[in-house]
């Protein structure tokens, strides 16, 4: 089983010719709601890839929170371990994307920055019963670091993806088996530019593996040595949510290793 302990949001998508700089306002072709969230996407991803998923997190008691639920559960995704805030509201992402497929992201967490320690306490059975467990940043960093700390040691594989970009320091690095920033990530992360630094930077705090995603360029895995896998070229139509697919891919690939 896949578990996946994260945001679900409503991502409000404005298509633009080009995004605003700063103090300037542009005209939008057109808007979309959309489901999303970095947990939901993978979580979806994932069931999408024949994974058998369970999704925790919350949602507000409101529209967007239904739509979220039912939207999860037709992708084939077990929502029985969904929770309801009834005083907040559910998460929203707004997404400006351009016509060449670049974007830029602004989230409210609403019911996602109450997925909680007690929470967690009351669904940590299930989650040490997962085979794989992908985890991302929209919710309470203090969550997620509780968590790691109480794991078993081996079980389930923890793939972590550090977005958005938070400060690691408080995370116990060496119950992490895949670390999963973008290239962009890395870098802030440590404040290395050059990638294999920034990779072994992690390794030798005790993360077990660092897999950089590099767009066009595919991934940088790093354990023992630094190791380049070319991408699939494609063409771009809207690169919101790549990652979260890459990360659902990934602990598809894992769970059929027996990694």
């Amino acid at each position: 089983m896949i578990a996946v302990l994260g945001s679900a949001n409503m991502d409000i998508v404005t298509e633009v010719d080009r995004l605003p700089r700063p103090g300037e306002t542009v005209v939008g072709r057109r808007i979309c709601y959309y489901p999303g969230g970095k947990g939901a996407n993978q979580a979806v991803a994932a069931a999408r890839l024949g994974g058998d998923v369970v999704f925790f997190g919350k949602v507000g008691r409101d529209s967007f929170g239904e739509q979220l639920t039912v939207s999860l559960r037709s992708a084939g995704v077990d929502t029985s371990q969904v929770e309801i805030e009834s005083e907040l509201p559910t998460g929203t992402a707004s997404i400006w994307v351009e016509e060449n497929g670049e974007n830029a992201i602004a989230c409210v967490a609403g019911a996602n920055g109450a997925v909680n320690g007690e929470y967690v306490r009351r669904i940590f059975d299930r989650l040490v019963e997962a085979d794989v467990l992908l985890l991302q940043f929209e919710i309470p960093l203090q969550t997620i670091a509780s968590l790691l700390l109480d794991l078993p040691p081996d079980r389930p594989v923890v793939i972590v993806d550090p977005a958005p970009v938070a400060e690691l320091a408080g995370l116990p690095l060496a119950r992490i088996d895949v670390l999963t920033p973008n290239r962009g990530e890395l870098q802030r992360l440590t404040g290395i530019a050059d990638l294999e630094r920034a990779a072994a930077h992690f390794v030798e705090r005790g993360v077990r593996n660092v897999v950089c995603k590099a767009g066009a360029d595919g991934a940088y895995w790093m354990a023992e040595r630094l190791v380049h896998v070319p991408s699939i070229r494609v063409e771009t139509v809207d690169s919101t949510a790549s990652g979260d697919a890459f990360n659902a891919a990934l602990g598809c690939a894992l769970m059929q290793k027996g990694m």
